[in-house]
């Protein structure tokens, strides 16, 4: 047969262990393309890309040509790899053996033009940053060169022109985490310690991860949690639920972050972003909760502070209603305006207060009255004055505490008034610090999602 004749007679005289020229001095082109078939596993603590890749070399060897006529207008051939020479061209990232399906031929045809098609599933190492997740993007690079010959024995090409290879996704299984953007070739020479030089050819992956799982898992509860988180501020400062509602985000965060953990990929070398803004988040909650029991030490247990400052007044109850647009800010001024005029109405009358003569209405009555009068005089004036400075002592103690329990009340209410202003203003200032925060981070994510 055909074959069987070509083949005896290409490979009964071949020596595989030389380079196949007839003039040493010519140089063996090899042409290389790869296409990439799926991402394995992107390891970013290791920093280990895996890649399942479609690789394909070419070379012209000058002692397996013949003529088709000869050979039953033969002009292809399949022949054992073992059985004739192969280029030393390696990937120098290589971190481990790769799990590749042995394909034992190569196909050649009657000018010599050799084709090396395999599929390789390649473990190599890759410098990966991971500031970004999960809007990150990945440029890994696979750099092909000879392990021995210098570039006068064995030059590099590419197969395919830069632009086909760039945009070839007709082999890519897009269903992972991952999606291939485009391939980039580059062309090189390289020397060690100013010896002769080498040839490669730099493949550079470019991946990006699909962001969305880790939006549903990780982005939207803590945003869910920062939006209870301020909902919370519109509880009344003086019930303590506003404190137990706080402290009750604070440890569901805390689990959160516990469970989310493991997710996020770790790395010797950064944090990633979300990593930060997760911490961002725990401590505007713990602010958030210094606030409320600021607030609440305000408007509880008043009877144990002191008046309210008037420059406290001044700022939180006037200026500052003003400036935060409270509606109530009247409210607080009359209330004020009130108070000081019940004080002055409560001096007054003490200072104008005097015993009133009790007129009767009849004579009967008057007589009864007048009666009853000697009569207690005769019977003890000494023991009725007694008892009626006893009565009347009684009576001022009973006016005075009264007297302080309404001065208690009006300090109680002018901190209830402080701590409702300063409880509005902190909360705007809080708001303001996490809209900020937040249209931060969401402008950074997308500029690098659109990147």
């Amino acid at each position: 047969p055909a074959l069987r004749r070509l083949s005896h007679s290409l490979l009964a005289h071949y020596q595989k262990g030389t380079r196949p020229v007839r003039d040493w001095r010519t140089t063996t082109n090899v042409a290389i393309d790869l296409m990439v078939y799926a991402i394995l596993s992107v390891d970013e603590k290791n920093q280990v890309l895996t890649t399942y890749i479609w690789y394909r070399q070419h070379w012209t060897d000058e002692f397996l040509k013949w003529d088709p006529a000869r050979f039953d207008n033969l002009t292809q051939i399949s022949l054992p790899v073992e059985s004739i020479w192969v280029p030393d061209i390696l990937i120098n990232e290589f971190v481990d053996v790769g799990k590749s399906p042995h394909v034992p031929y190569v196909y050649v045809s009657h000018h010599g033009e050799v084709q090396n098609l395999k599929p390789i599933q390649v473990m190599t190492a890759c410098s990966l940053d991971i500031y970004n997740f999960p809007f990150d993007v990945q440029n890994c690079s696979l750099t092909f060169t000879s392990w021995l010959h210098h570039i006068r024995d064995i030059n590099l090409s590419l197969w395919r022109q830069p632009e086909l290879v760039k945009f070839d996704r007709s082999v890519f299984m897009n269903q992972g985490e991952w999606e291939l953007l485009y391939v980039l070739t580059h062309f090189q020479e390289f020397s060690v310690k100013s010896s002769d030089s080498y040839a490669e050819m730099k493949f550079y992956v470019v991946i990006r991860r699909r962001p969305l799982f880790y939006t549903v898992s990780l982005l939207l509860p803590s945003i869910f949690l920062m939006v209870m988180d301020i909902v919370g501020f519109y509880l009344p400062p003086h019930s303590g639920e506003r404190v137990s509602f706080k402290i009750t985000l604070l440890l569901g965060y805390s689990v959160f972050l516990i469970i989310v953990s493991d997710t996020l990929p770790a790395t010797a070398v950064g944090t990633p972003l979300i990593g930060i803004y997760f911490v961002v988040c725990m401590a505007l909650l713990v602010i958030s909760l210094t606030e409320t029991i600021l607030i609440v030490r305000l408007v509880h247990k008043q009877d144990l502070q002191p008046h309210v400052p008037e420059w406290v007044k001044h700022l939180l109850l006037e200026r500052a209603t003003i400036l935060l647009c409270i509606r109530d800010r009247k409210k607080f001024s009359q209330s004020r305006m009130q108070n000081l005029d019940t004080s002055r109405q409560v001096e007054n009358n003490d200072s104008t207060a005097k015993p009133t003569p009790y007129v009767c209405e009849g004579p009967r009555e008057c007589g009864a009255v007048g009666s009853t009068r000697s009569a207690l005089a005769f019977a003890g004036q000494t023991e009725g004055s007694a008892a009626l400075q006893e009565i009347l002592r009684e009576t001022t103690a009973i006016r005075q505490l009264l007297e302080k329990r309404e001065e208690f009340r009006d300090v109680a209410r002018e901190w209830l008034q402080v701590g409702y202003v300063l409880d509005v203003l902190l909360f705007r200032v809080y708001l303001a610090a996490v809209l900020a925060y937040s249209i931060t981070l969401g402008t950074l994510w997308s500029v690098w999602r659109d990147a």
